[in-house]
């Protein structure tokens, strides 16, 4: 089958392996969630392209000859689009570090750019290797909780488990039987972590926001506050996992190196 030569990504995780693999020419146009720093590791490489809002009447209009969607893209848009005989394939949620090898090859196959995304999995394997050997020097690996804006967290069979793993980092939630939904405060602090690992904050203010300047969450432990933040890299299944999981192991490192601090100086240090 021929390659797509007129291809429109209106999801933000496609937009990013489509800026990645596709041939010069071949992709038009992205989301405009794209455009967002805050979630999009590729803002500056979204602006090069036309900007869609997801509507099937603007898709339409660019006459493409395939549409990339996520499994949540709205019902009624891919459905509309799928009547006017444009084609759409839809990529499922990312869900571990797996997952994201096999969401480059299934965008290199949609694409037709199967040796592109071969080679680009295979260097993601390598980088990948690299990280976890290197994240569990000086061994043990500390309890972290993922704490989001309104006390959610991510439990295991998700990609941010996935990242803290591969960095050397232990799911404290996740060990506990709390899977992705609302954390309450009192669990964090029984759970006591080692670390707490928080969003990046919206610009001004939020209710849903506030949870994270509790004194529970800044100063847990003593041992360490929440000096590590999730970012744009840990949204989707694409390569740019690999520097979550770099800044990850990093904040271990530091974390190691003040507990050991800790430790020298207390009793008998």
């Amino acid at each position: 089958m021929a390659a797509p030569e007129r291809v429109v990504s209106i999801n933000l995780c496609t937009d990013q392996l489509a800026m990645l693999l596709a041939g010069e020419g071949q992709l038009l146009s992205v989301s405009r969630i794209a455009l967002d720093r805050r979630v999009s590791p590729m803002a500056d490489e979204a602006a090069g392209y036309a900007i869609n809002a997801g509507r099937a009447e603007e898709v339409h209009v660019m006459r493409p000859d395939l549409v990339v969607a996520g499994s949540y893209t709205s019902r009624e848009t891919v459905a509309m689009l799928r009547r006017l005989g444009i084609e759409v394939i839809q990529f499922d949620i990312t869900r571990s570090l797996e997952d994201v090898r096999a969401r480059i090859l299934e965008m290199g196959a949609a694409l037709g750019r199967q040796k592109a995304a071969e080679e680009m999995v295979a260097r993601f394997d390598a980088d990948l290797a690299e990280l976890r050997a290197g994240a569990r020097v000086g061994g043990g690996d500390p309890r972290a909780a993922l704490y989001y804006a309104n006390g959610y967290t991510s439990g295991e069979q998700s990609l941010a488990d996935d990242i803290l793993a591969a960095a050397g980092l232990r799911n404290a939630p996740a060990e506990a039987g709390y899977d992705w939904g609302k954390l309450p405060l009192e669990i964090l602090a029984m759970l006591d972590p080692e670390l707490v690992i928080t969003t990046r904050r919206y610009p001004g203010g939020s209710r849903a926001e506030e949870v994270m300047d509790h004194p529970v969450v800044t100063g847990l432990s003593g041992q360490a506050a929440s000096a590590a933040m999730t970012d744009q890299d840990w949204v989707c299944g694409t390569p740019f996992v690999l520097r979550a999981i770099s800044d990850m192991a990093e904040a271990r490192r530091a974390l190691k190196a003040r507990m050991a601090g800790t430790a020298a100086g207390g009793p008998g240090g």
